[in-house]
Order: structure tokens, then sequence, then C-alpha cells
């Protein structure tokens, strides 16, 4: 029986005859239905609609996006550690020829995505390269395709191995996700943040909400709490969710300085009136 793909989000469900009724992911508030109406694809749809492009930002951090773009529009990116290789979030085109390329590059041990709008066709990743996916127990509802490689972690950071951790900043999703790996960035350390961590589109501030289409800002605690969850850690480069949104440096300074003014702005502080 076919896998549906979701248009509007890109999430891949389980087996079914029929198309599901609707997408609880695009119904919930932190996405959309399209005017259109739900509607509906699959994996051998988008191979023969769709490839994938990739971009080299650094050495050892690829990042990899559906051309045309497809659902969401985000892009995924490949982080060549020395300990092994992530897939940090998902995209829903995965054809031979990524297959092909990933698997020159090592493969993938490990899948970490950073909220359930990514999850897309994680389970077909996962199968692709033999690779467990770890996500965070508090996103649990969110998985709308269940398999043995899926791997639910708790708490407020869990190491994949030295130098590759993974942290629970909440916001956007409870189980907001971002994924420190202390050697990039030539060593200064880089997070790949998904839109937990917004670059916005100056490439100079991050942003931070529960919902973007729906324009649903968080509260000033939730993002203070962005900030706590990350401040054990030192990290220059901050990779968000577009191929073009990627802060090179200073990327803990300015993590600090957008926490600062948009709690200002929420609070109605500093010329924010």
């Amino acid at each position: 029986m076919p896998l549906f793909i979701c248009t509007a989000c890109g999430t891949q469900f389980a087996e079914s005859a029929r198309p599901p009724a609707q997408c609880v992911i695009c119904e919930e508030e932190r996405q959309y239905v399209p005017p259109r109406g739900q509607t509906w694809t699959t994996l051998e749809a988008l191979r023969a609609s769709h490839t994938n492009t990739f971009r080299e930002y650094e050495k050892g951090i690829i990042g990899i996006g559906s051309t045309p773009a497809f659902a969401i529009g985000q892009r995924a990116l490949l982080v060549r550690t020395d300990r092994g290789n992530i897939l940090w979030d998902c995209i829903a085109t995965l054809d031979d020829a990524t297959v092909t390329m990933i698997n020159g590059f090592g493969g993938i041990d490990a899948i970490a995505i950073s909220h359930p709008h990514f999850y897309t066709t994680m389970v077909e990743w996962a199968r692709a390269f033999a690779a467990r996916i770890h996500l965070h127990a508090a996103d649990r509802q969110w998985i709308m395709r269940a398999d043995p490689a899926v791997e639910l972690w708790d708490g407020e950071t869990k190491t994949l191995w030295e130098g590759a951790t993974l942290i629970r900043c909440g916001g956007h999703f409870e189980g907001g996700t971002v994924v420190h790996w202390a050697g990039g960035a030539g060593g200064r350390g880089a997070v790949c943040g998904g839109d937990i961590l917004t670059v916005t589109t100056d490439r100079k501030w991050l942003s931070f909400m529960r919902s973007y289409p729906n324009f649903i800002p968080l509260s000033a605690r939730a993002v203070e709490h962005i900030g706590a969850a990350l401040e054990p850690f030192a990290f220059a480069a901050i990779y968000g969710h577009y191929f073009d949104r990627v802060i090179a440096n200073d990327g803990k300074a300015i993590l600090k300085e957008s926490i600062a003014r948009y709690v200002a702005a929420i609070e109605g502080k500093r010329g924010y009136e």
C-alpha cells in the first residue's frame, strides 16, 4: 500500500489504501492547510518531479535541499564529524543520486531532527542508511509513521558521541532540539538550529516563534530558556533551516543579543512600546 506524503508539510504517513482524511500536523495551529485544501503525493512521485541540490558550507557540513522546493522548503544538513556522520533535519525527497553521494562520504550514522515539521520521510532515510533516528520524547505524538529505527530520548541533552550533542531548547515545539558540533566552524563550534533558532533574512539576528506561518510569538520565558539551554556550549556558526540562512561568526553573542531584543519587544521596552 502507498505511504502518502502531505504536500503542505512533507510528512510521510503510515501505509494506507487511501490518503489520510487529514494531516494532523497541518491542522494544528503551528502549521496550516493551504487554501486549495489537503493534497497528497508519494515518494515515488517526488522522485519523478524533484531532485536534490547540494551546497558545502564548510569542511564537514553539506546542505541538501529539494529542487524545486517542496512543502515547507527546508534543507537538511549532512554533518561529517570525526566520529561519524549526522543527518540533521530531513527533507522529503530521497533519490538514488542522494544515496550514492552520501555513501561516498561514509553514509549516515545518526539522524536527528529539530521538530515535527521536518520529520518528513525520516524512516526512508533511516532504512536507506541503516541509521537510528533520535527524536525528543516530548514530541512523540507527532510521529506519523512509527518504525523501530526511531529512538526517543528524554531530558535536556543527549550525547551522540564526543563533540556532538543534542540540546532540547523547546520553544517552537516542546521537544524542540538543536545539535552542537564542537568541531564545526574550524573548531570554534557550530549549532544547527532548524527553525528552533531562526536565522533572520538579514542573517544578522535570530528570532523565535511558536508558529511562523500563523505569526504566533513565543513568551519571553520560553525564549530565555533557549538561551539558558545553550549557555554551556561554545559556538561561532549557526545554521538555520534554509540554504541562505547561516550566521558564520559570533553566533553565541548574536544569540544573546537576539534574545535581549526579542524580550524587549515582547514586553514593550526600549523603544518597542
